[in-house]
C-alpha cells in the first residue's frame, strides 16, 4: 500500500522543472512535469509518488492529513516503548 503525505512547496527551480518540499520536516526534491505549468506555487500542498508531484490539494485537507498522520506516528512510538518495556519485564537475565 502507498500512501502519499501532504508536502508543502517551498521552492520552485524552473530550469529543471522541479519543486523542493517539506514532508513533516524532511526535505525532498520532486519533479513537475507532470503537473500542468505555473500550477503549482511555493506556499501550496501537493501529493507526490515516486518522486512527481501529481496533484495540489486543499490547505484545509493537507493540514488535517498531517495532524492525523502525527496522531498515527504518535501511536505507534507509545506502542513500541509499551512493547520494549513489556519485554524488558520477562527478561531472563535478572
Amino acid at each position: 500500500m502507498c500512501l502519499s503525505i501532504p508536502s508543502r512547496v517551498t521552492k520552485i527551480d524552473k530550469e529543471n522543472n522541479t519543486a523542493t518540499v517539506d514532508t513533516m520536516g524532511v526535505t525532498r526534491e520532486a519533479s513537475l512535469d507532470l503537473m500542468e505549468e505555473n500550477s503549482i506555487n511555493i506556499g501550496d500542498f501537493v501529493l507526490i509518488h515516486i518522486g512527481f508531484i501529481m496533484n495540489k490539494i486543499d490547505e484545509e485537507d493537507a493540514l488535517i492529513s498531517l495532524e492525523t498522520y502525527r496522531e498515527i506516528l504518535e501511536t505507534l512510538d507509545k506502542e513500541e516503548l509499551s512493547e520494549t518495556i513489556l519485554k524488558s519485564d520477562s527478561c531472563e537475565n535478572r
